[in-house]
């Protein structure tokens, strides 16, 4: 598979088996949280237009201090968690973090990965 080594790939494939393993345990479909991972789809591949006017340097300190702001709601958010989130995210960071750290020229080659694997609920007699 030709995309398997892409940083979004990967992430989807594994949000895919974290839902997949949710579904079996609870032995239900779980349309919220699939519809959260297609929304996420979406926005990962989500590529910044160019802008055709020149950001200057306050302008794109304000940028920067919102971004930070946000990855400071994040880094609250994980320290906040329970121990197992906590474990998962760490575990699984060399995954998610490339998806969302990525540059727009990066996101360019992300393939919006939603609807494959993620839209298509597993059977639930396969045991």
């Amino acid at each position: 598979m030709a995309d398997e080594g892409k940083p979004d790939a990967q992430l989807f494939q594994l949000l895919s088996g974290l839902l997949h393993q949710v579904e079996a345990l609870t032995n239900q479909e779980e349309v919220e949280l699939r519809s959260k991972i297609e929304a996420l789809g979406l926005e990962v591949t989500k590529v910044p237009s160019k802008s055709t006017q020149h950001i200057d340097e306050l302008e794109l300190a304000k940028e920067l201090d919102k971004l930070s702001e946000k990855l400071d709601d994040v880094d609250e958010m994980i320290s906040s968690a329970d121990p197992q989130v906590q474990s998962l995210l760490s575990g699984t960071a060399d995954v998610w973090m490339p998806v969302i750290t990525a540059t727009a020229d990066q996101r360019r080659n992300f393939t919006p990965s939603i609807g494959d694997d993620i839209s298509q609920p597993q059977g639930k007699g396969s045991n």
